[in-house]
């Protein structure tokens, strides 16, 4: 299988001796029964039509969350822009307990005003409670982001559960030309795979891009000039530098939760171990010490403990490493391939790639119960799962068309999306805090 055998590339070294057509276009394939209901109403604007559609983009951020049943434009035949123009009976009858109402404003010198309220229809008055209120003075080219900010507010004051629209995806979209030539790069995109921008394009592979924890930075793995080095790369400025560049293999990157250091795979003593680095110092500690294949780490929230994957126990399987002493825990025993594996955010459960019969899933370990839960259903492959921020979805690679797709299911297993790049495949995400 296709995650296989990249594993066996990084591991063996065989790899060594932008463009808007490229955008991701999320679907929802499927979202929770009973989802709530909410209407969104497109927000008002005066004179001339604002650059961005906000109410438009609040629409698709709770639709394509799953979790919410969006009464957009198409499905109203009122259409408030404040919450004192709310009529709760017509919104009863249509279904829904809460309504978005907003306004955006001309300022002059390509400013804008946004104004938005989250209504409750149910409330003590005719027009019902105004249960949020804000209002923004921004430049044209934020407009999107204020609107992923509002989705990002709507949600948590619904669900409980702070939103993840105004976070930031990394991946790597490979292209194969007609001469086959291959074309690697590594981009940055929002959340609804808007805006993408490139950071690194190359003519050899780029993989395993891991956000430093406040999201200014990337470390990934790049084989330039035939040879595997790890590099650090600001995300603003584009500036970069090597970290890792011993003989053999540079692999897996992953920062500490303080983002002071970063766990990464080397074999410059031989086979793949696990080694810590001081970003700031470069300098290395050692945490695996045997010959086993050793790779992909992953911190815990408390920072005390990695993740790993090897095979010391004759199949591939995720094990723990105990930073304060050194013990090394096996975690996986269901199915007979374990890899890629991540904490959630309260570190109560593990994602992870998980194979059964030939068949590569995403799943979740609960470490208290050990019992594992496939979530991403019967596909092909899956591979790469990176948690979002706020622990609600997992962010994986699998195949859709034939072709590489990122791909994202809820921790529950109950909604799941698609990401299809327009041009190329894409592979290897991560997502990055909030």
């Amino acid at each position: 299988m296709r995650n296989m055998i990249r594993f066996a590339l990084l591991l063996t070294m065989l790899l060594l001796p932008y463009s808007a057509s490229a955008i991701l276009s999320m679907e929802l394939t499927r979202g929770v029964a009973g989802a709530v209901p909410i209407a969104v109403v497109p927000f008002a604007s005066e004179s001339t039509t604002p650059p961005q559609d906000v109410g438009g983009i609040i629409s698709n951020d709770l639709q394509n969350s799953g979790r919410f049943k969006v009464y957009a434009k198409n499905a109203l035949s009122q259409f408030p822009s404040d919450a004192k123009q709310v009529s709760t009976s017509y919104f009863h009858r249509l279904g829904t307990d809460q309504v978005v109402v907003g306004k955006v404003l001309p300022e002059g010198n390509n400013r804008y005003q946004v104004n938005f309220q989250l209504v409750d229809t149910y409330g003590s008055n005719q027009s019902g409670n105004i249960v949020l209120s804000k209002s923004y003075h921004i430049a044209a080219n934020q407009l999107r982001a204020v609107a992923h900010h509002i989705s990002d507010l709507i949600y948590q004051q619904i669900t409980g559960v702070p939103g993840i629209f105004s976070t930031k995806l990394a991946y790597v979209v490979v292209e194969h030309s007609g001469n086959a030539n291959t074309q690697y790069r590594l981009e940055v995109a929002d959340q609804d795979g808007y805006n993408p921008r490139p950071l690194l394009k190359s003519s050899e592979p780029i993989m395993s891009p891991s956000w430093s924890p406040d999201g200014h930075q990337i470390a990934y793995v790049s084989f330039e000039n035939h040879r595997a080095g790890i590099y650090l790369q600001d995300v603003a400025n584009g500036a970069r530098r090597v970290l890792s560049h011993f003989s053999g293999i540079n692999g897996a990157p992953a920062w500490s939760p303080d983002g002071r250091k970063l766990a990464l795979v080397l074999s410059k003593s031989g086979a793949p171990n696990i080694y810590v680095m001081d970003v700031a110092s470069q300098s290395l500690s050692q945490l695996t010490h045997d010959f086993y294949i050793n790779t992909e780490p992953a911190w815990s929230p408390d920072g005390r403990s990695l993740l790993f994957t090897s095979n010391r126990g004759g199949g591939t399987q995720i094990y723990q490493i105990d930073l304060s002493n050194g013990n090394t825990t096996r975690l996986s025993y269901d199915g007979d391939y374990n890899a890629r594996a991540s904490y959630s955010r309260d570190g109560k459960s593990v994602a992870m790639i998980h194979r059964v019969s030939g068949i590569y899933s995403i799943a979740l370990l609960d470490l208290d119960s050990g019992r594992m839960r496939v979530l991403s259903g019967s596909v092909v492959d899956s591979a790469s799962p990176s948690m979002a921020p706020n622990g609600s979805m997992i962010l994986y690679e699998t195949l859709a068309g034939g072709r590489s797709v990122l791909g994202m299911v809820s921790a529950d297993g109950r909604i799941q999306l698609r990401l299809p790049a327009r041009n190329g495949q894409a592979q290897d995400p991560a997502w990055s805090p909030v």
